[in-house]
């Protein structure tokens, strides 16, 4: 199996809980006995749906065809990952009481807050390093003090400007598994124009003991964002088989492309992302799209470059040179003004941390 080959057989398996032919081609594939394990195990690590593929194929009863040490080594990484979740969860709702307590109300984002709503079979599913909330720009440096008060903790070199970053630096505690990232933004300008906290918080949904997370349009909106803009996706035109199981399990709570409709302006760089999920899925009926022109170039310029390692490559050196670049000019006209900003980027020139 070559590495596209890969991407398609590991994508079909994460969906064969809800999807019969998936799971009718996965099935086949495996007990033809002619599936790259080795290939199949990096590709997915690398990707971060290690679990999530273990965890489909124990629902469709497909362990039983794979070799027993595979079997071994999954399991034993699914379970250190929910032993994680586990803590994580624990720890989320920690931060919840302590800020609900205190008038301020978090709303959690990303793989935590699917955690927290129960958006997968198993918990053990998702991988995930930082918890993820956003408040209120009112609430902003007050959620911050009261986790500094709890022990929580950044780096000092970091840079503390809020004006400049969508979240406060990653706050971690000694005594805690995750790090803590508190948004005053979800997405990268521009983008946030059309979505913020001011365009989501009329929408939350509240869960068990007051926490609260984005609506399944929001989560749809996020998920979109955060790959292709926050981490330049729409221009590196890469896959990630973590956002897109996630897009595709919250496509069953909600209409994909009437969630993608409400922000206009960006339309072809949120449909673009669904077209990808749609195929390499294998064209499942909850991703809802625009099948245009753009969407099909798109799609076919990813397969091209599945084909093509190097060109890929040379493609997100481009955009990251690029990118980089526009932040370091935007840091240095920002240093003329800002003392805070000198510190940063004076700690960053010479190594200080």
């Amino acid at each position: 199996m070559n590495y596209k080959e890969t991407l398609y057989f590991v994508a079909k398996c994460l969906t064969i809980s809800h999807e019969k032919k998936n799971l009718d081609i996965v099935s086949e594939l495996i007990k033809s006995e002619t599936v790259d394990w080795d290939a199949v195990v990096k590709l997915s690590t690398g990707h971060f749906v290690y679990p999530a593929l273990y965890c489909n194929l124990k629902r469709a009863g497909l362990l039983k065809y794979l070799p027993n040490e595979l079997i071994g080594h999954m399991e034993y990484i699914t379970e250190l990952n929910r032993d994680r979740n586990l803590d994580i969860i624990q720890q989320a709702k920690e931060i919840n009481h302590l800020l609900i307590s205190n008038q301020i109300t978090p709303i959690f984002l990303k793989g935590t807050a699917n955690l927290l709503q129960g958006l997968y079979g198993d918990i053990a599913e998702r991988m995930l390093g930082d918890i993820d909330l956003i408040v209120s720009e009112n609430d902003y440096k007050a959620a911050i003090n009261l986790l500094k008060q709890k022990g929580y903790t950044h780096k000092p070199y970091l840079l503390d400007n809020e004006k400049f970053h969508r979240h406060y630096p990653r706050m971690i505690h000694q005594n805690k598994i995750a790090a803590v990232e508190v948004h005053l933004k979800m997405i990268k300008e521009p983008y946030d124009r059309c979505f913020n906290y001011s365009t989501i918080k009329d929408r939350i949904l509240g869960l068990k003991d007051e926490i609260f997370i984005l609506s399944y349009d929001h989560q749809v909106l996020h998920t979109i964002f955060n790959k292709q803009t926050n981490d330049y996706g729409y221009w590196h035109q890469t896959i990630s088989l973590r956002n897109c199981y996630d897009l595709f399990l919250v496509s069953k709570k909600t209409n994909t492309l009437e969630a993608i409709n409400s922000v206009g302006d960006y339309v072809n760089i949120l449909n673009s992302f669904l077209a990808s999920c749609h195929h390499i899925f294998n064209g499942i009926s909850s991703v809802k799209f625009i099948n245009d022109k753009k969407a099909v170039n798109y799609v076919n310029q990813q397969i091209e470059l599945l084909e093509a390692p190097k060109k890929l490559k040379w493609k997100i050196k481009k955009w990251d040179f690029y990118f980089n670049n526009k932040i370091r000019l935007k840091k240095l006209k920002r240093a003329l003004v800002s003392k805070n900003m000198r510190t940063h980027l004076y700690n960053k020139i010479f190594g200080l941390k």
